[in-house]
């Protein structure tokens, strides 16, 4: 039988999965599962680089944090100051949306439009529309989790500093950390981009059929067609290189992120945040508190700046996929049949990082989370 239809075949497993663990010296187990490229019988491998999904917004909020130290942007300064433009909520003209509340996802904001913008989209033009905010809550005073927060995180980076948002990440946090990634793909060397791994869903590909390739377009092509970035300009459509998704990493190297978190923004000889700046990251700034937040199934209960905190004891949440009401912060990811997490046990010192993909929608057992990402989680 030929390779595609073996995998098609056992479908009912994740058709990927790498589960890399940590402690506050480096890597303690690795492990790797599947294939990466059905269609080209290539197995996937602890540095298969994947798609991570919103994962990705942890990192860029390390970016975010990187900025506010050298005094480009201020977490409570009205992002307005930043876009150019009047950036409101239209029920509720007179409150600032600053950029803490659009990393805690506080900002009022919604995903009932589209926040994947093609390359030539005006994203001032898109939130304009009255459709894209929550009508009934002022900003700061409810969580709903939001991607398009982050597309608007990215135009302010872009505003502050004159840099196309791929390349300023990589500036930021891919290079000092000395990681093979990138959000898209561009900056990726052709060696990264031959480990990428292909995502599926129910067997079919959803996204990065790639096969080791460079591809012809790394972004969502403008509305004819093309695919010219040296049309960017600096904060006009903060989705282009996907803040919220589209960061491509190994383990190994999502390892690295977590133990600079775990370590106060120091890993392996590289200062990159302040103590502060991580503990700020880290801390709480928003709880669910029984009728302050959308939370769905229970998978989030609490948040901080582009972090996820588990294990919080309120009806309703069931945020641990661990199952061992420990506290832990960090992110999930999930898109395109992909499911990831990264998440640090800050008192013990230790952390796991890990994705499957063609996840099979079977429910947890103590959790909102699949059973999939419970085994993957698991002490």
């Amino acid at each position: 039988m030929a390779p595609l239809l073996l995998f098609l075949a056992a479908a009912a497993q994740p058709a990927a999965t790498v589960r890399v663990t940590f402690d506050s010296k480096g890597i303690t187990s690795v492990a790797s599962e599947g294939l990466a490229d059905a269609a080209a019988n290539r197995a996937v491998t602890p540095d298969s680089v994947v798609r991570i999904a919103s994962i990705s917004k942890l990192v860029t909020a390390i970016g975010v944090m990187r900025l506010v130290e050298a005094g480009k942007l201020d977490l409570d300064a009205d992002v307005s100051k930043y876009l150019g433009y009047t950036f409101r909520n239209p029920a509720f003209p007179q409150t600032p949306i600053t950029l803490r509340l659009l990393l805690s996802h506080r900002s009022s904001l919604t995903d009932t439009i589209d926040y994947v913008l093609p390359l030539d989209g005006d994203m001032q033009k898109v939130l304009a529309d009255p459709k894209a905010w929550d009508a009934d809550h002022a900003p700061g005073t409810y969580f709903r989790y939001v991607n398009f927060n982050f597309p608007v995180i990215a135009a302010v980076m872009e505003r502050a500093t004159g840099e196309r948002f791929d390349r300023l990440m990589d500036r930021l946090v891919i290079r000092p950390l000395k990681l093979k990634a990138c959000y898209q793909w561009d900056t990726c060397d052709d060696a990264t981009i031959a480990k990428g791994v292909v995502l599926y869903r129910d067997g079919k590909v959803t996204r990065d059929d790639n096969h080791g390739l460079r591809p012809s377009c790394p972004v969502t092509p403008a509305t004819d067609g093309s695919c010219d970035l040296s049309h960017w300009v600096a904060g006009r459509n903060g989705a282009i290189f996907a803040p919220q998704s589209g960061l491509h990493i190994s383990m190994p190297d999502l390892v690295k992120i977590g133990r600079l978190l775990m370590l106060g923004g120091r890993v392996d000889g590289v200062r990159l945040l302040r103590p502060a700046s991580v503990k700020a990251m880290v801390a709480p700034q928003w709880t669910y508190d029984g009728a302050n937040g959308d939370i769905g199934e229970g998978w989030a209960c609490s948040y901080g700046l582009g972090v996820i905190l588990t294990a919080i004891d309120q009806k309703g949440c069931r945020d641990d996929p661990f199952r061992d009401f420990r506290p832990r912060f960090g992110h999930l990811g999930d898109a395109y049949g992909l499911k990831s997490g990264l998440f640090v046990d800050p008192a013990r010192k230790v952390g796991v990082a890990y994705f499957a993909t063609d996840v099979p929608n079977e429910p947890g057992t103590k959790s909102a989370y699949t059973l999939t990402e419970e085994n993957m989680a698991r002490p």
